[in-house]
């Protein structure tokens, strides 16, 4: 069972709201209502305050990577296809989308009046600073320029968003300052209830913050890029000297006996199942014994559930053609490169000697059966379809306990953050900055491989990352760099490990905007799908019964290794990159209502 100490998410904020107004105009405390007079006096309602802004906290659903090149929707996004106008109102800059920010302020004018322990008021205090710079790093990563605010406002005062935009340098480090008030503040994990925030929560935040300024900086040739890079290894390496964190395997499950796959459970023969050390931790009922685990989100049944396993099924999305290429062979060199690499002429040899990540997240006939040994989780194949038009499905997200997938009872707790960000992390800070070691691959992007190692592969393990990896021929684009401008093949290799370690977890675009990748977008592997050659069609209508790719569009395309036939959702022209989609536009009546103060962004006028 778990703990039963853990953090509820009560629904004050309302109340406080309608009091607070009240408050002002009455002189003396309401009997049957909260207010100014009779709140704010002990640490316990700095505490329910604060559980207010925990919903905000990010974790994935199926449609995570559906706005990048991981994925593929059954109808094309607006935004990668250049669809979007800049809305009458609305649009993220609204006066509501700024609550949160007004409440973190609101405790800050307030809080001081409770009584208790400077532990306790340090925890709550420590809480609002994280989620003041969540909150306000959310909106700089959308609008870039954004109006900085340190001080409470009164409610039916608007003027603040009509103000001059402030440099996005001054937030941002207005941000970094409120996550080290968090990290100073916030006690160490083993001393707040579980699912609570925690100095190594805060300081993953801020490395990730670091981390995001830094390359966007560096990538628009921006001065002072290395400051933020510095700091962003700093505070993961901090984590990865005193958290005590460690990446996740579970015990092995499977033996070799007399040449046979083994289940060590049931103690028969597993001939098609494989061990599933990655994909295990993302369907686990209990997050909080996970040493991978630096924050969940915890959910119980019938107290707070999601539809995450159910809805994985039913997304409407297909994994691209593109991320299913971009993992390596178990030898750890790109499909271009190695011997290992059977092709992509039948589904039953794509996924033949691949880093493991790859049967883990994506649907494939080497994981029929699991846990129960009954119910799939995965399909043998996956049709194609408005389910999954590009015939690869996500499973990354999917349980095979029936109990799971029921509408809206899913019971397994989230990552809120996971220390395997925290390594790719460090390795990308030191390898942008030019001074990682082969040691510092080690303590990170190797540790991620090592995960992987299982006696299926070749060697008994996945193949580690060096100094001076090999370039991968994909890299190019007809003749043209896969980013838009070069790479070495170190940060290349790095920036791989990231897509693929953490895929479908909502990393993929905020990556792509940070590094000014948006050409990746361009390239017809993004939105394609499986190969539709007469071996792969035998496959299908053997399994399904069907003509299988019978009126689903296929197009011809010359890859790395020859020319193919692909499945392609879409018959519109390909898509077509635009430097504006970096940022978000302005509302137009937020400009009108500024009177010239609100400029808007770049391309967007």
């Amino acid at each position: 069972m778990k703990n039963q100490h853990i953090l509820f998410y009560l629904l004050l904020g309302s109340l406080l709201t309608t009091a607070v107004s009240c408050s002002k105009v009455l002189d003396r405390k309401p009997q049957d209502s909260i207010s100014d007079l009779n709140y704010w006096q002990t640490a316990d309602e700095l505490k329910l305050y604060c559980n207010n802004f925990y919903p905000e906290l990010y974790v994935p659903d199926q449609f995570a990577d559906d706005q990048s090149d991981n994925c593929v929707p059954n109808s094309p996004n607006s935004w990668l296809y250049g669809l979007t106008t800049v809305p009458s109102s609305g649009g993220g800059w609204a006066y509501t989308d700024w609550a949160y920010i007004r409440s973190a302020n609101y405790f800050l004018t307030h809080y001081q009046t409770a009584t208790g322990s400077v532990e306790e008021i340090d925890e709550y205090l420590g809480e609002i600073h994280f989620f003041r710079a969540y909150e306000y790093f959310n909106k700089v990563k959308s609008f870039g320029d954004v109006p900085w605010i340190n001080k409470d406002l009164n409610v039916n005062d608007s003027s603040f968003l009509y103000a001059p935009r402030t440099d996005r340098k001054i937030v941002t480090d207005s941000i970094i300052a409120d996550l080290k008030i968090a990290v100073a503040k916030l006690p160490l994990p083993d001393q707040v209830e579980l699912g609570r925030l925690h100095k190594y929560a805060a300081e993953q935040m801020l490395a990730r913050v670091c981390l995001y300024e830094g390359t966007w900086m560096k990538y628009r040739n921006q001065s002072g890029w290395e400051t933020y890079l510095d700091q962003a290894a700093a505070a993961a390496k901090d984590i990865m000297d005193n958290g005590g964190y460690s990446i996740y395997k579970p015990e092995a499950a499977y033996y070799y006996k007399a040449g046979d796959l083994v289940d060590a459970k049931t103690n028969t023969v597993a001939t098609q199942d494989y061990p599933l050390s990655y994909k295990e931790q993302f369907i686990q009922e209990d997050l909080t014994k996970n040493p991978e685990c630096v924050l969940p989100k915890i959910y119980r049944l019938d107290q707070l559930t999601s539809k995450l396993s159910r809805s994985v099924n039913e997304s409407g999305t297909g994994v691209s053609k593109d991320l299913i290429d971009a993992f390596l062979c178990a030898d750890g060199k790109p499909i271009a490169l190695s011997s290992l690499y059977k092709g992509d002429d039948s589904a039953s040899v794509e996924f033949l000697n691949r880093d493991p990540r790859l049967r883990n997240e994506i649907d494939n006939r080497y994981l029929p059966n699991y846990l129960n040994g009954t119910a799939p989780i995965s399909n043998y194949l996956t049709n194609v379809n408005s389910t999954t038009p590009t015939g690869f499905m996500s499973s990354k997200f999917r349980s095979p306990v029936p109990a799971q997938n029921e509408a809206n009872q899913t019971t397994y707790d989230m990552y809120v953050f996971r220390y395997a960000e925290v390594l790719l992390i460090y390795a990308e800070a030191k390898a942008e900055l030019g001074s990682i070691t082969q040691g510092d691959l080690d303590i990170s992007i190797n540790q991620l491989r090592a995960r992987l190692d299982e006696p299926d592969l070749p060697g008994g393990k996945m193949g580690r990352l060096t100094l001076n990896p090999p370039a991968d021929p994909n890299a190019l684009i007809n003749g043209q760099p896969r980013y838009g401008y070069q790479l070495s093949p170190l940060i290349y290799e790095i920036r791989r490990e990231r897509r693929v370690e953490l895929a479908f977890e909502g990393f993929r675009w905020d990556d792509i905007v940070r590094w000014k990748a948006g050409k990746l977008l361009e390239n017809p592997n993004t939105v394609y799908g499986i190969v539709a050659s007469a071996a792969v069609q035998q496959e299908y209508d053997n399994y399904f019964g069907s003509d299988i790719f019978s009126g689903v569009n296929v197009v011809t395309y010359d890859d790395w290794d020859g020319s193919k036939k692909l499945v392609a959702p879409y018959t519109v022209a390909m898509r077509k990159w635009n430097d504006k989609l970096y940022l978000k536009p302005i509302p137009r009546d937020q400009i009108l209502l500024s009177k010239g103060q609100i400029q808007q962004n770049p391309g967007w006028q």
